[in-house]
């Protein structure tokens, strides 16, 4: 059966609908804060978070750029694609046994960070599908639609999430006032902790459009998986030694590894820094992000349009800038005061302005990661897409332990969570500062 092209893009869009609610669900609005409740303290929780997702994220970065360029040499993704599909499935699903009075802490983590690395790996294969999607000039606007469509697809779960199965833990009610569905027991925290179980499902269902509609050639010179695996170490080893001569390329994946890493460093503990600084519940928190996944989507595809007009490197450098502000900001909001002015412990202002600050993280968020993937696709060669975006995933991950660990060593070593959110603004800036050496155009193009 032939795949029209706009099928195939539609088709592409659905990986990010399938696989975002583990980042909106479980990295950010639901599962992290409820981790808080579990343990009883922010700080307990923001440190053991921390350590726990850079852990994870090491492994990732060591992992990535293996497995790109063993697909590139083997002609092949799907069959890497079906792999950590079923670990993302498992992983997600194993959170389901985070009960309170009765979790193992290590499991729970080992399952998250399982599910969370399966849906990293996935995400280098499927982006490395881009370039094959439209021309040069097509793919800003391509990237920017499908990660407009993943935030919708985060958005659609968390209002499902938040209306039907979380509940408050002091009520046993969801958002909209009912007990979880399903009979789950809210004593139990059973409707917070389907959020495992039902992001696993969501991604098992939205994957069938990827699968039926995403059409892969195969390679002319492709090779079987194990000789593959034996010559990627050396291809690899190769190609990170002539890294440096490739200017442009090591400057931008050097600004990338510091600014995404500061970003993530903001979804993850975005969630537990309101539940832990601002006592959040796990329904608050997901309201907050209700509005930050709204903006998401609608910067997201706003971005894709500015980086089809303008390129990614200014669309790039505009969000980090926005980004970098929203971080300084947020240090100075408490339940007492706000930007250095104090309020009563009853006043509604520390919310208010929390919530603006997630619609801006949101916005800038969505606009900065599509753009970051299409201006990969301007700086790689394109017979080793794959294994590029395995750099990319490396560049993310290499330091990705930096934002977690060092959060949760500030956090422990003053005892607050406020300080513990200054290091990501170093990392904004340092990313800004490398993505000046950066060539818009690629190696090829002008300076």
């Amino acid at each position: 059966m032939a795949i029209s092209a706009n099928r195939r893009i539609l088709g592409w869009y659905f990986f990010d609908w399938a696989s975002q609610p583990y980042n909106t669900l479980l990295l950010t609005f639901i599962f992290g804060p409820y981790i808080k409740e579990l343990l009883g303290s922010g700080t307990a929780a923001q440190a053991a978070w921390g350590y726990g997702i850079g852990i994870t994220g090491f492994a990732i970065a060591l992992a990535a750029p293996l497995l790109g360029a063993i697909a590139d040499r083997a002609g092949g993704r799907m069959g890497f694609i079906w792999v950590f599909s079923v670990l993302y499935v498992l992983g997600a699903w194993g959170l389901w046994f985070a009960a309170p009075g009765n979790f193992n802490l290590l499991l729970v983590m080992l399952c998250f960070g399982v599910g969370l690395a399966a849906m990293e790996f996935a995400t280098i294969f499927t982006n490395a599908m881009l370039p094959g999607l439209g021309t040069r000039a097509e793919i800003g606007r391509i990237s920017g639609s499908g990660w407009a469509f993943g935030y919708l697809g985060g958005l659609v779960s968390l209002i499902l999430m938040l209306a039907l199965l979380a509940e408050n833990g002091e009520t046993g009610r969801t958002m909209i006032g009912i007990a979880p569905i399903f009979g789950l027991d809210p004593e139990l925290r059973e409707g917070t902790r389907a959020v495992g179980p039902l992001t696993a499902i969501w991604y098992a269902l939205f994957m069938v459009p990827f699968f039926w509609w995403v059409r892969e050639p195969r390679a002319p010179n492709a090779v079987p998986v194990l000789q593959a695996a034996r010559e990627a170490v050396p291809h690899l080893r190769q190609t990170l030694a002539t890294l440096p001569a490739r200017r442009s390329l090591w400057a931008y994946l050097l600004s990338s590894m510091f600014y995404r890493d500061a970003l993530n460093g903001m979804y993850v503990f975005g969630g537990i820094y309101a539940a832990g600084v601002l006592d959040w519940t796990v329904t608050d928190v997901g309201k907050f992000g209700l509005l930050a996944v709204l903006t998401g989507a609608l910067f997201a595809w706003i971005g894709g349009r500015a980086d089809h007009r303008f390129g990614p490197r200014p669309v790039i450098a505009v969000n980090v800038i926005v980004l970098a502000l929203v971080a300084l900001g947020i240090i100075f909001i408490s339940r007492t005061s706000v930007f250095g002015m104090p309020v009563g412990s009853d006043s509604a202002l520390p919310d208010i302005v929390f919530y603006a600050m997630g619609a801006l993280i949101g916005a800038a968020g969505g606009a900065l990661q599509s753009a970051s993937r299409t201006m990969l696709v301007r700086q790689a060669d394109p017979s080793q897409m794959t294994e590029a975006f395995g750099l990319y995933a490396l560049a993310g991950k290499a330091t990705s332990f930096i934002a977690p660990l060092s959060i949760g060593a500030v956090t422990q070593l003053t005892g607050s969570q406020q300080a513990g959110i200054s290091p990501l603004i170093v990392l904004f800036l340092l990313g800004l500062v490398l993505l000046s050496w950066v060539n818009p155009d690629g190696e090829e193009g002008p300076a």
